[in-house]
């Protein structure tokens, strides 16, 4: 009879505790934004990972509290996703989630309406969900309350904060229409500066007026040799964007050299015009431009850090043929090996050291990666491959 009793007793916790907690809803992604369109409410999602210490406090602790449960029960759709794992990886690419815990809260539309993170206590839980649960939020989807014209600057302030990371278009155009409307009157703050600087890409934007126009302001801020800089590195880009030949994949030198010299200075234009060939040429595989670029660029390699260097030794090893462009990429690789062994980097150097010849040290490193990647439980198939090619 005292087991019964106890068992019951027992079950009436179990079931007490699950009604006071938030429940969440175990469904995919878009049946879960559907329901909340459905039912007029926001998605709360959890977004954690199974390793996260804060999470699991926020589990324990936050999660299961009366008045936690009450209030998301009521009012939100809630979900929690392990952004490492299944769907939960592609809502992180989606949302830009680095960090963990991270809190999101969508509408119906799939839309961030709010964002938060770390361990929080649970007043302070409450109220940001309150704040979150207001009138506003619900008041449709973002873009189209933006595309019929909306100009509150608090709704526009949240679309840039919002979006920065996940639609960075759309957050743009949200400044652009925040300083188009702010007025000469009003003058900027520190988050102003801050907001304009972040979405202003090119002299092309319309936000450049507002940044030349509204210097004065600006300067409040920030020294006006930073300003300076700013402004330059601003109207370089748009003389990179013309130096490129998109019909044939080249990058003219003389056009670059003459438009970024008087800006930067000599020394800092033939850096920047060695870094964007090293990307451009190869994003576009025109791997004998991008061995000119990388021997020129990296001609000092002691100024440069291992990894970098390492990244370089890599395309050279995997695309490019003339011999003594292979020994300098094998020194490449060295010094990130000396710098501290990777089943990566040896296999880089093995690879550098086979195709200039020299099999004994190719060996060597071959099979120091392939211990090094079954030690760590890394894939060995491509150290592997050299060491038949080896033999």
């Amino acid at each position: 009879m005292k087991k019964i009793i106890s068992g019951l007793l027992l079950f009436s916790a179990i079931t007490a505790f699950a009604q006071e907690a938030i429940k969440f809803e175990e469904l995919p992604f878009k049946d879960l934004i559907a329901k909340a369109k459905k039912e007029k409410k926001i998605v709360f999602l959890d977004a954690y990972a199974s390793w996260c210490g804060p999470c699991k406090m926020m589990e324990r602790n936050v999660f299961t509290q009366k008045s936690v449960g009450d209030y998301f029960n009521a009012n939100f759709v809630n979900a929690r996703f392990d952004m490492e794992k299944g769907e939960g990886r592609d809502i992180a690419a989606k949302y830009g989630v680095r960090s963990y815990p991270t809190y999101l809260f969508l509408n119906g539309d799939g839309e961030l309406v709010s964002q938060n993170f770390g361990y929080m206590e649970e007043s302070m839980f409450l109220t940001m969900a309150q704040d979150v649960n207001s009138p506003n939020n619900k008041k449709g989807s973002l873009k189209e309350r933006f595309a019929k014209g909306e100009k509150d600057s608090d709704f526009l302030i949240n679309i840039m904060k919002l979006n920065s990371s996940s639609d960075f278009n759309f957050a743009k155009q949200a400044s652009e229409r925040y300083f188009e409307n702010k007025k000469a009157t009003e003058e900027f703050s520190k988050d102003d500066v801050g907001l304009l600087l972040f979405f202003l890409k090119s002299t092309e934007d319309k936000n450049y007026k507002v940044f030349t126009d509204r210097k004065a302001e600006i300067i409040k801020f920030l020294p006006e040799e930073t300003y300076k800089e700013f402004d330059n590195q601003i109207k370089l880009g748009k003389i990179v964007e013309q130096s490129i030949d998109q019909q044939n994949k080249k990058i003219n030198d003389d056009y670059f050299m003459k438009n970024a010299e008087p800006l930067v200075g000599k020394h800092d234009a033939e850096v920047k015009l060695n870094q964007m060939k090293l990307g451009y040429y190869e994003q576009n595989s025109n791997f004998p431009e991008y061995e000119k670029a990388a021997l020129a660029y990296y001609r000092n390699s002691e100024a440069f850090e291992p990894n970098e260097l390492l990244k370089a030794a890599w395309v050279f090893a995997e695309h490019v043929k003339t011999p003594s462009s292979l020994k300098k990429a094998a020194e490449w690789a060295e010094k990130s090996v000396m710098r501290g062994e990777s089943s990566e980097n040896t296999y880089i150097l093995a690879k550098l050291y086979f195709l200039i010849g020299n099999k004994e040290m190719a060996k060597t490193y071959a099979e120091m990666s392939k211990n090094m990647a079954t030690q760590a439980q890394k894939d060995s198939t491509l150290a592997d491959e050299l060491l038949k090619q080896i033999k």
